[in-house]
C-alpha cells in the first residue's frame, strides 16, 4: 500500500470514529471535549497529517482535498451533534423548571391587626357612627392641658413623681414648667375646645379621642403604657340622662348583645356629677362568677357631667352650655371582651397569642 493509500486510509477511520463519538456524546460539554480531542491543535487529526510531508509533491494535492473534505465532514457533523444537544439540554431544563400551575401556591402566614389596635378601631368606629369626631393631641403635654384645666388641683396625687412620667430636662411656658408623658387622653378635650372657640365657634361639640397614655404603674392589670378613649360632648342642655343613653348604646354595640349597666356615684376632678359605670357581668350573666367577686357587675369607666371649672378653662360659659365626659382603657375593654386574663400578654409579642386574637389583615 502507498503512503498515499495508507494517509487516505487513516482518514477515512478517523472521520469513522469522530462521527461515532460525536453521535454518542452524553452532554455539550462532552461535545466539546471531543471537538478538542479531534480537531485541536494537539488533536487526532493534527497527528495525522503530519504524514503528509512523506508524501510526494504529485501527491500532496490530491491528500489536500482529501483531508479538506474530512475537515468539512466532521464541522458539520459536530455542528449537527451541538445543535441536537443544545435541545435536549434546552428540553431537559424546561422539564426540570416546571411549574404546574394547578398545585397550591406556598402561602405567607397572613398578617393581622394588633388586638388593640383592632379595639381601638372598634371603640372609635362605634362612636363616630354616633356623630363623634375623631380627635387627636400630643403625647408630651404640659401641666395645664393635663392638670391645670382639667381643675386637677397641684395636690392631687396623680401629680406626684410616682404617678406620673416628669420630663424634667423638657420644659414649657414662660414658668418653665415640667412637661409630663399625658396621663390621660383628656387634654385633648381641652385643646377641642380650646381649637373650637380660637377659630370662632362654639358648641355643639363632640369628640372621641383615642391614643397612648402613661403612667407609673405595671402589674396584672396595669402597664406603664395604655391606650385610652376619651368621649365628650358640649351643648345646651346636655344632661346625665344623655350620658346614660350615650353609654347604653355604646356598651351594648361593643359586646355585641344588650348589657345592662348601673352609674354608682364617685369623684373625679373634671366631672360634676361623676358616676363609675358598671356592666351586668359578660361572663356570668349577672349570676356571679370570679371575674365579677361574686357582685354580677364589672367595672368598666368612668364618667360624668364635666365640671364647670373645665368649661370656664378653656372659655366657654358654663351659664349657657353644659357637657358629659367619659373616658375608657381600651386594654381593659378588649380583655372583657375576649376573655384575656392578662395585661402583658398584650405588649409581650407572642406570636401565637397575636395569631389567636389578632384580626386578618
Amino acid at each position: 500500500m502507498s503512503e498515499l493509500d495508507a494517509l487516505k486510509e487513516r482518514l477515512s477511520n478517523l472521520q469513522r470514529d469522530a462521527l461515532a463519538a460525536f453521535d454518542g456524546a452524553a452532554d455539550l460539554a462532552a461535545l466539546n471535549q471531543l471537538r478538542v480531542a479531534y480537531l485541536g491543535k494537539k488533536g487526532a487529526l493534527t497527528e495525522v497529517l503530519k504524514g503528509v510531508g512523506k508524501l510526494a509533491p504529485a501527491d500532496r494535492p490530491v491528500i489536500g482535498k482529501f483531508v479538506n473534505q474530512t475537515k468539512q465532514a466532521l464541522a458539520e457533523a459536530l455542528q449537527q451533534a451541538e445543535a441536537a444537544l443544545a435541545v435536549q439540554a434546552k428540553a431537559a431544563r424546561i422539564a426540570a423548571e416546571r411549574v404546574d400551575v394547578s398545585m397550591p401556591g406556598r402561602r405567607r402566614p397572613a398578617g393581622a391587626l394588633h388586638p388593640v389596635q383592632q379595639g381601638l378601631d372598634d371603640l372609635t368606629s362605634i362612636f363616630a357612627q354616633m356623630g363623634f369626631a375623631v380627635a387627636e393631641g400630643p403625647e408630651i403635654e404640659d401641666e395645664f392641658h393635663n392638670f391645670d384645666a382639667l381643675n386637677i388641683s397641684p395636690e392631687h396625687p396623680a401629680r406626684a413623681m410616682h404617678d406620673t412620667f416628669f420630663m424634667q430636662d423638657l420644659r414649657a411656658g414662660d414658668d418653665g414648667e415640667p412637661m409630663l408623658l399625658r396621663t390621660h387622653t383628656s387634654p385633648v378635650q381641652i385643646r377641642a375646645m380650646r381649637r373650637l372657640l380660637d377659630n370662632g365657634g362654639e358648641p355643639p361639640l363632640a369628640v372621641v379621642a383615642p391614643g397612648r397614655v402613661y403612667r407609673c404603674d405595671y402589674d396584672v392589670t396595669h402597664s406603664p403604657m395604655f391606650h385610652q378613649v376619651e368621649v365628650f360632648k358640649v351643648d345646651r342642655d346636655v344632661s346625665m340622662a344623655h350620658l346614660k343613653g350615650v353609654l347604653q348604646h355604646f356598651l351594648s354595640a361593643y359586646f355585641e348583645k344588650e348589657v345592662a349597666i348601673r352609674l354608682r356615684p364617685h369623684y373625679f376632678p373634671f366631672t360634676e356629677p361623676s358616676a363609675e359605670v358598671d356592666i351586668g357581668c359578660v361572663f356570668c350573666a349577672g349570676k356571679g362568677c370570679r371575674i365579677c367577686k361574686g357582685s354580677g357587675w364589672i367595672e368598666v369607666l368612668g364618667s360624668g357631667m364635666i365640671h364647670p371649672n373645665v368649661l370656664n378653662a378653656v372659655g366657654i360659659d358654663s351659664n349657657k352650655f353644659s357637657g358629659f365626659a367619659f373616658g375608657l382603657g381600651v386594654e381593659r375593654m378588649v380583655m372583657l371582651k375576649q376573655g384575656i386574663p392578662d395585661l402583658r400578654l398584650f405588649f409581650e409579642n407572642d406570636v401565637r397569642f397575636l395569631r389567636r386574637m389578632g384580626v386578618a389583615l
